[in-house]
Order: C-alpha cells, then structure tokens, then sequence
C-alpha cells in the first residue's frame, strides 16, 4: 500500500501525541502544504504548535531570524538558510520538533547550480541539533515537487519523533 500524504501525517500526529510532543513547520516553497497536511489529521492541536509560510526573503529574515548575508551569500535555497529557518521556528515557538523547506518549484527559477527541483529540509528537535537535507525532484511539475517535497518532509518529521534524527 503507497502512503499518501493523509496517512503518513496520521502517523505522525499519533506518535507526536502518544510522546507529547508538539510540531511547528517553516516552509517556503511549498507554501503551507506540510502544515495544511498536518492541521487535516483530528486532534491536531494536540500536537501542532504552529506553521510559519514565509515565501519572501523578507519573510524569512523578519519571522525567522534568517540573516540577510545567508540569503545574499549562499541564496534562499541553500542548507544554511534552510537550517536558519528550522532554528528560527524552534526560536519562534514552544514546539518540540521543526522542520523547514525552501527550494524551487519550478517551472522557472532554476539555474545550472541550482535546478528546479532543488530542495532543501532542515529538521530537528529541541534537545537536539539541526540536520540539513538536500534533494533533487528533477523537472517535475511544480505541483508534483511541491507534493513530493511535504511526503519528504513527513518522512523526516516521522525520523525525528522516532529517532531523534
């Protein structure tokens, strides 16, 4: 059986309430798809703290603390500014476990060092430390790297409630 995006949430929002552990979620390229799926799943409250959407760099810099020389330096989609956006939504709310995205859906913005399909996770929990993740959806349609970004983001949210990642 394939796990949809439903079922792997439900699965996190179990495991999230048996530890009573809450969630808060930093996404830009997938523009609250992962908190929408979390939020869907009975008893979400219980175990989502929050979700910040921050699509500009603006954004980033004023609800998440990402620095200005990061996003000038490096560019929004890059594991420094992913991994500052996760300690940012830590920073920003009483969650237990974060996890931020930023990448580039497509279809235009890509560039040879940086193609669509490029996306960046960073995940942790509070008593522990930040880990960043790439991956590379190649030239999917943008709907479909924004889906397989928060299927990506689930299984890594499941890793640090289970394993502390």
């Amino acid at each position: 059986m394939k796990d949809t995006v439903y079922v792997k949430a439900k699965r996190i929002g179990l495991i999230a309430q048996q530890k009573g552990l809450c969630i808060a979620t930093a996404e830009s390229c997938t523009g609250g798809m992962l908190a929408e799926a979390l939020t869907k799943i009975k008893g979400a409250s219980q175990f989502f703290e929050r979700g910040f959407v921050t699509y500009s760099n603006q954004s980033k810099i004023e609800m998440l603390g990402v620095s200005e020389d990061n996003l000038l330096i490096h560019g929004a989609v890059s594991a420094e500014v992913a991994t500052e956006m996760a300690a940012g939504a830590l920073n920003g709310s009483k969650a237990d476990c974060v996890i931020s995205i930023t990448g580039i859906a497509g279809p235009g913005g890509g560039t040879r060092e940086k193609p669509v399909g490029l996306v960046y996770f960073a995940c942790g929990r509070r008593d522990g430390k930040i880990k960043c993740f790439e991956e590379r959806f190649g030239q999917l349609y943008r709907d479909r790297i924004r889906k397989a970004s928060t299927l990506f983001a689930l299984d890594l949210i499941y890793q640090a409630l289970e394993t502390e990642i």
